[in-house]
């Protein structure tokens, strides 16, 4: 039902995964510590990132618990709703199509 993965990757794949982003980033002249500290920036947001990606999944899951046990349950009231739509039309063009007949009838009267 879910579309994710339930796996999650160990540290040390995270750890290599960000050196190789790092390392495929590299600057001429940078150093090893350099592209170590940037390494972990990445490994630091790429955990963030799946973090916050598994609450979402995880709030996802409640969501679609609720909603399949509303479906499922016989006992829920099936309450209609009717909508009622008001269109609401704004009110320049009717004054000008009133000021156009105006006109007209005011060239048509004094020529």
């Amino acid at each position: 039902m879910a579309r994710y993965s339930k796996k999650q990757q160990s540290p040390e794949a995270n750890r290599d995964e960000a050196m190789r982003i790092a390392r495929g980033t590299q600057r001429p002249g940078q150093t090893k510590e350099q592209t170590k500290l940037i390494a972990q920036g990445i490994q630091k947001g790429i955990e963030q990132y799946r973090k916050k990606q598994n609450a979402r999944t995880r709030e996802l899951d409640r969501k679609l618990k609720k909603v399949n046990q509303q479906l499922s349950s016989p006992e829920a009231p099936e309450i209609e709703v009717q909508e009622r739509q008001v269109y609401r039309q704004h009110w320049l063009p009717w004054v000008l199509l009133i000021l156009s007949w105006l006109a007209m009838a005011a060239l048509w009267f004094f020529y």
